[in-house]
């Protein structure tokens, strides 16, 4: 069962899955699948719309979290293999004092991209507040603020691939 090398994204899935995906890769059909099933763009284009975004989702799901000083699309991350979007907390020394801030920074493909698929690495990185580790705690807080959590981490992948083999989509 080998897995198909154009699939990367695709590597912890079923081979049944890579078999499909291939077949819409061959017919040339992935884009249109995807724009078919996602047909427009989020509005969250600058960094401030995106903040007001991420701290809606938080507001709403993770109130008791850990605050938030920053949000933005960074050009920075271009290893998709790595991470799409990183939550970092930034320590620095002011004053006497230690202060500590959480920063949500997210590739910045996804200024041009569906809601969904935005809404699933948000829902990632605020996850990442509460628990630290990919976990299975984790992954029930990320199904408990967007249940279609799992599906869309797949189309994510189906959208990463067409952009890999054929560009921009959108």
């Amino acid at each position: 069962m080998d897995t198909i090398p154009t699939l990367i994204y695709l590597n912890h899935y079923p081979h049944e899955l890579h078999i499909h995906v291939q077949k819409l890769i061959d017919t040339k059909s992935l884009g249109e699948h995807l724009i078919q099933k996602y047909p427009s763009l989020h509005p969250y284009t600058t960094d401030k719309t995106l903040y007001d975004y991420v701290m809606e989702l938080k507001n709403s799901y993770l109130r008791t979290g850990a605050p938030i000083a920053k949000v933005l699309y960074d050009t920075k991350l271009r290893d998709l293999h790595a991470a799409l979007g990183t939550h970092t907390f930034v320590s620095r020394v002011q004053g006497g004092k230690l202060k500590a801030k959480n920063e949500i920074r997210i590739s910045h493909l996804f200024k041009k991209a569906p809601e969904p698929f935005l809404r699933m690495i948000v829902t990632h990185e605020l996850a990442h507040l509460k628990e630290k580790g990919h976990t299975k705690a984790f992954y029930n807080l990320c199904s408990h603020i967007e249940p279609h959590y799992h599906q869309l981490e797949f189309d994510v992948r189906l959208y990463l691939t067409h952009l890999q083999l054929f560009g921009e989509l959108y």
